[in-house]
């Protein structure tokens, strides 16, 4: 049944702006580093929407957000929106050449980048000729100058109000990179409205989120995932999140539960087995105020749920969401998750599983995994072909393979393609080999997907070698090496394995499912 929604919408206002006339006092950001209020947040979104005005930014502007887990991030984020712009939020964490593609991709005129990103960032900046960069955080002297202009000083004197443009349910509000088969990522556009669906489907209709939660994300707000649980899913109900702008370690992670006492925290697996590694370590991990335990992103192996309900006495939500949906479409309940499986269709979703002609399957059977929704995005950016392929109609196909049984709960199958889900995060092959093809030593690769022994998806590239060269540990580990300096951390393999050649078809196409079958 489809949630009956309002013709003009903007997110700014249902997500901060009534939340701060309502209780303008409550805690919004409970950390890190330190609290701050609904009204203190709008306050700081309507100087960055009032600011960008003051550049020229008109509706449909497209500002790219290169900013850590931060009262920034939301600040800039709702006041980009709340003026009828485009927010693109991306990884701080990544590299030149990402930055590069995501600034020519979508067109950003502007930029609000955290200076721990500038190193990579700058460069990419200076080719594509971005109109202002707006720095947040300590960065070298000189920024205040040219085409750099530090955070403080840029929304000096900006008004701390603001209307909201009047933008319809059904306008693009901002847009979430994902990446493709062949390793180019594509902007999924979202419209105003689907923040609205997610939260009352999700958020509310199976979570159960109220004003007095204190929610924490490991995933970061620039993923679809992060985003609902770390930011707009808490200030649906007025509740409160913990944030956290480093990259998640355990040992960090525990600390924060420990203080700050979140009753909801969300993960992806490969994090929950590093939390139940330190806890077999002997570390102390006091989880006794979370009452709410998420998973998505990767699938949940059945021991990983089991150990931390023994452990901690919580069982896990797993659950499968998109980019393209926003987030989860299928998901465990409370009191009713069963090892194994995510779950059934969140409220207001409908999945089937289909073959390859489209027309549906047995229970039982293995097919392609479709969903419908109101919080589908609308299209990816630049990419009308693209988009008339994942979207059939009312229908997204996701690509993965699922069955159903014939309880209804739904099992994932594995990628109708060859990409593969690392700690959460898409990695594509094709991006990982053309890196391992740059190495001077590395001949031929192809990565594929290999799991670990309690079935945590890892990448493992299998290479052949240039003549003469000398395979081994201390090679493996430069390669290695050589590719943390290219790549994100989650996209380098985690195995190198040695080839004296790779299984090709007849056409010479690299046969991937037997190196995963090897």
């Amino acid at each position: 049944m489809a949630l009956a929604l309002p013709v003009h919408l903007n997110i700014a206002e249902e997500f901060l702006g009534c939340p701060a006339r309502e209780h303008p006092g409550r805690i919004a950001i409970a950390g890190e580093p330190s609290a701050a209020t609904y009204a203190e947040i709008e306050a700081a979104a309507n100087r960055v929407g009032n600011a960008l005005r003051e550049w020229g930014c008109e509706r449909g502007d497209r500002i790219l957000l290169v900013l850590p887990d931060s009262l920034e991030f939301i600040a800039a984020f709702f006041g980009v929106v709340k003026i009828g712009a485009i927010a693109v939020p991306v990884n701080s964490f990544a590299r030149a050449a990402d930055y590069e593609y995501w600034l020519a991709d979508c067109g950003a005129r502007f930029a609000i980048v955290h200076a721990t990103a500038l190193p990579e960032f700058t460069g990419a900046a200076q080719r594509h000729r971005l109109l202002e960069t707006v720095v947040v955080g300590a960065a070298e002297k000189g920024l205040g100058h040219g085409s750099f202009l530090r955070w403080e000083n840029w929304l000096d004197g900006a008004s701390e109000h603001l209307e909201p443009y009047p933008t319809a349910a059904t306008d693009p509000a901002f847009f979430l990179y994902t990446s493709g088969s062949g390793g180019t990522p594509k902007g999924a556009v979202h419209r105003h409205q689907d923040m609205v669906v997610t939260s009352r489907s999700f958020a509310q209709g199976v979570l159960g989120l109220r004003a007095e939660d204190i929610t924490f994300s490991v995933s970061k707000l620039f993923f679809a995932y992060g985003l609902g649980n770390g930011m707009y899913f808490p200030f649906s109900v007025g509740a409160s999140t913990v944030l956290m702008p480093e990259k998640p370690k355990p040992e960090r992670v525990a600390e924060l539960v420990a203080r700050r006492h979140p009753t909801a925290f969300f993960s992806v697996p490969t994090f929950y087995a590093a939390l139940l590694r330190e806890a077999e370590r002997g570390v102390k991990l006091d989880f006794s105020s979370v009452r709410l335990a998420v998973s998505a992103g990767e699938t949940l192996p059945a021991e990983i749920f089991e150990r931390f309900r023994r452990r901690f006495g919580i069982e896990i939500l797993d659950g499968i969401g998109s980019t393209e949906m926003l987030h989860m479409f299928l998901s465990s309940r409370p009191g009713k998750a069963r090892p194994g499986s995510c779950g059934v269709e969140v409220p207001n979703y409908e999945a089937k599983i289909v073959d390859d002609a489209g027309e549906r399957v047995p229970d039982g059977e293995l097919g392609n995994l479709w969903v419908r929704g109101q919080s589908a995005f609308a299209a990816y950016w630049g990419k009308p072909e693209l988009t008339a392929r994942t979207k059939l109609g009312d229908w997204v196909v996701t690509g993965d393979k699922f069955t159903r049984d014939a309880e209804g709960y739904y099992h994932y199958g594995g990628r109708a393609d060859d990409m593969m889900k690392v700690s959460g995060m898409w990695v594509s092959p094709g991006e990982v080999e053309n890196a391992l093809l740059a190495h001077p030593m590395v001949a031929e690769a192809a990565v594929v997907a290999h799991a670990d022994s309690v079935g945590l998806i890892r990448a493992a590239a299998y290479v052949v070698l240039r003549a003469g060269t000398e395979a081994g540990p201390h090679l493996a580990s430069e390669i290695q090496q050589w590719l943390r300096g290219r790549l994100v951390s989650y996209k380098c393999p985690q195995e190198i394995h040695y080839l004296d050649e790779l299984p090709k078809t007849a056409t010479g196409k690299i046969q991937r499912f037997r190196l995963r079958e090897g």
